[in-house]
This record gives C-alpha cells, structure tokens and sequence, in this order.
C-alpha cells in the first residue's frame, strides 16, 4: 500500500478592510480637501499654508537633480557591452 499524502488548502487571504485601500484613501482626500477648499477658504489665504506649499516646491526641486543623476548613472553602469550602444 502506498503511502499517500495529505495538503492542506491554501491558507485564505484575510481582504483588507476598505480604509486602508491606498485609492480609496486618494479618493477621501480629494474630497476633502475640496470641501475644506469651497467652506473654509480663509485657510488658502493664510501664511502657514503658504509656507507650507513652499516648502514642498523647494523640496521636490531638490530632489529632482539626484534622481536624474541616479538614472544616468545606474543606466550607464548596467551596459554589458558598450558596443551594442553605438
């Protein structure tokens, strides 16, 4: 008689509950900063705010120039043979 052998059912993924969908919570978002933008617009003219989105301009532009030269490099190093490159 021949041993026979006993598996066991995939173990059943547990759905992720609907808050932390990273959409749905882009979604809140946008609906909610355009409910803060239409009833409380005192807040788009405020200094706070301003330094705030300043900020962040500063910060992606500063972040724009390694990224670029990380591509560039990483491209350049992962050639294998230079003259597929013309």
């Amino acid at each position: 008689m021949a041993p026979t052998t006993v598996t066991s059912p995939a173990p059943v993924r547990a759905a992720k509950p609907w808050y932390k969908v990273l959409y749905i919570q882009v979604l809140i978002a946008i609906v909610l900063g355009a409910l803060v933008g239409t009833y409380f617009q005192h807040f788009a003219t405020s200094d706070w705010i301003k330094a705030l989105g300043d900020g962040f301009i500063k910060l992606i532009k500063m972040v724009i120039a390694p990224i670029i030269f990380c591509t560039v490099v990483s491209g350049i190093s992962h050639i294998q043979d230079a003259k597929k490159v013309g």
